[in-house]
C-alpha cells in the first residue's frame, strides 16, 4: 500500500521548473517508490542492474540513446560519468522534467551534480516517513512554525498519541519497512540495513579501511544524539585520529544518517565554526545501534529524554525538507550556559522552542527565551513541545504544544 508523501508536491513543482530533478536521501527511505508513483509512463532504469550499470559507465551516449527521456534513473551515483551526458541532452532539448534521478550517497554524487548540472537540476531531500504522512495528512500542513495559522489545524486533525504509542514510533523509526511492519520484523530490517550500508555505501564507495572501528564509531554517535559534537571525544572513544573522526562523520552526514544542528549566532562566521549538536536522523536506527530491545526499555532508560528531543527535531526538520524548503533550524547556548533547544529563524524573527518529556511544563521551561533580545533579533511566538493533551498559554507570547500534533 502506497502512503502519500509530502514531497510529492515539491517534486511536481520542481519538475515543471528544471530539466533534471534529483532526490537524495538515505538508503531505503522510499525515494524509488515515490518517483515511480509520481512518474506515470516515465521509463524506469535502475543502476543496481549490473548489465545496465556497465552500459551507463562504459558507453553513456549509447545508454541515453537506448533509454531516451522522459526517464527515471535510480542510484545515479554508481555512474557519475552519465551526468555530463545528461547535461548535453538537457541542453539540447531544454524541456522541463526530462530526467528524474535518485541517489543515496551524496558524498560522491553532489560533486558531480554541481560540476555537470549547475542551473539545470532541482535537488530535493527525502527522509523516512513523517508523523503527518503516517497519519494520512501528507498535504495538510505547512512547515512547522509556532504561532502560524495552521497550528490549530494540526491540533484538531492529528490523532492522539500517548506515551506508549509515542515511544513505539520512536523505537520503530521512520524507514518504511520498519515503520509499517510488525515488531518482530524490526530487528531483521535494521540488521539487513546495516549490512547493506556498510557493504555498499561505506566499504565500496568511501574505502573505509577498518569496518569494525567504523561500526563502533557509528554506535558512539548514536549514543550521543542530541549532544554537542566533539570530534576529540568521538576519536578518543573510538581509538581513531580526530581527522578520521571528522572524515567518518562527513560520511554519516552525506549518507543521510546524521544531521548537524548549528548554533545560532547573529554573526554568520561564528555560526559556521562553533560546535553543532549531533542529531541522529532515524530514532529507530539510533535505538537499534544503542541496544534498546523494546519501546518500554527505551522510554524508561537513560536515553529517554535525549531521544525524545531528537525525534521532535527530526519531525520538524522533515516538515521543511519534505516541503522542498531549506530548514532554518538552530539551537542557542551562550557562555553562561543559557540554552534553547531549537530556534526556527524566519524573515528575521526567531521562534524559540523547548522540548520537554513532561505532561505539565511550567513557566521555568521558557525562562531563557528572553535572551534573544540581547541579540537584536525579534522574538516570535515560543512554544514548549511536550506530552500535554492541549495547547495552553505559558506567557503572553509562549504556549505549550502537544507532541502528537507535530
Amino acid at each position: 500500500m502506497y502512503i502519500n508523501r509530502t514531497l510529492e508536491r515539491a517534486l511536481k513543482r520542481t519538475s515543471r521548473q528544471f530539466q533534471v530533478v534529483l532526490i537524495t536521501g538515505a538508503r531505503q527511505v522510499g525515494k524509488t517508490t515515490l518517483l515511480r508513483h509520481c512518474g506515470g509512463q516515465r521509463t524506469y532504469i535502475s543502476l543496481d542492474d549490473p548489465l545496465v550499470l556497465e552500459l551507463a559507465r562504459n558507453d553513456p551516449a549509447l545508454f541515453l540513446q537506448r533509454f531516451p527521456p522522459p526517464i527515471l534513473i535510480d542510484e545515479i551515483q554508481y555512474a557519475p560519468k552519465l551526468l555530463s551526458y545528461i547535461k548535453i541532452a538537457a541542453d539540447k532539448n531544454n524541456e522541463a522534467g526530462m530526467f528524474w534521478l535518485s541517489g543515496s550517497q551524496q558524498f560522491h554524487l553532489m560533486k558531480g551534480v554541481s560540476e555537470s548540472l549547475a542551473g539545470r537540476v532541482g535537488i530535493l531531500n527525502l527522509m523516512g516517513f513523517s508523523r503527518v504522512e503516517l497519519a494520512g495528512k501528507s498535504d495538510a500542513f505547512l512547515p512547522f512554525l509556532p504561532g502560524s495559522s495552521d497550528m490549530n489545524s494540526r491540533l484538531s486533525e492529528m490523532p492522539p498519541m500517548g506515551l506508549k504509542k509515542l515511544y513505539e514510533a520512536i523505537w520503530r523509526g521512520s524507514f518504511p519497512d520498519a515503520a509499517i511492519t510488525d515488531r518482530k520484523d524490526r530487528n531483521v530490517f535494521y540488521n539487513s540495513f546495516m549490512q547493506t550500508y556498510l557493504q555498499r555505501d561505506v566499504r565500496d564507495l568511501t574505502k573505509v579501511g577498518d569496518e569494525i572501528s567504523f561500526l563502533k564509531f557509528l554506535r558512539i554517535c548514536a549514543a550521543r544524539t542530541g549532544q554537542i559534537l566533539s570530534y576529540a571525544d568521538l576519536a578518543k572513544d573510538t581509538d581513531i585520529a580526530p581527522n578520521t573522526a571528522k572524515s567518518w562523520l562527513s560520511i554519516l552526514q552525506a549518507s543521510g544518517i546524521v544531521y548537524l544542528l548549528r548554533p545560532y549566532y547573529s554573526n554568520l562566521s561564528k555560526r559556521l565554526i562553533k560546535s553543532p549538536k549531533l542529531i541522529f536522523l532515524d530514532t529507530g536506527l539510533c535505538s537499534y545501534l544503542t541496544g534498546w530491545s523494546t519501546p518500554e526499555t527505551l522510554e524508561s532508560g537513560a536515553m529517554s529524554g535525549q531521544i525524545f528531543e531528537t525525534w521532535v527535531i527530526v519531525e520538524i526538520l522533515k516538515s521543511y525538507l519534505h516541503s522542498g524548503n531549506s530548514a532554518p533550524l538552530y539551537f542557542y547556548r551562550d557562555r553562561s550556559k543559557k540554552e534553547i533547544d531549537l530556534l526556527i529563524i524566519k524573515d528575521g524573527i526567531a521562534y524559540p522552542i523547548e522540548i520537554k518529556k513532561t505532561a505539565s511544563p511550567s513557566a521555568r521551561a521558557i525562562k531563557h527565551f528572553n535572551v534573544l533580545e540581547n541579540h537584536n533579533i525579534r522574538k516570535g511566538t515560543g512554544c514548549v513541545i511536550c506530552l500535554t493533551e492541549k495547547s495552553l498559554p505559558l506567557s503572553a507570547d509562549s504556549i505549550t504544544f502537544p507532541v502528537r500534533a507535530l
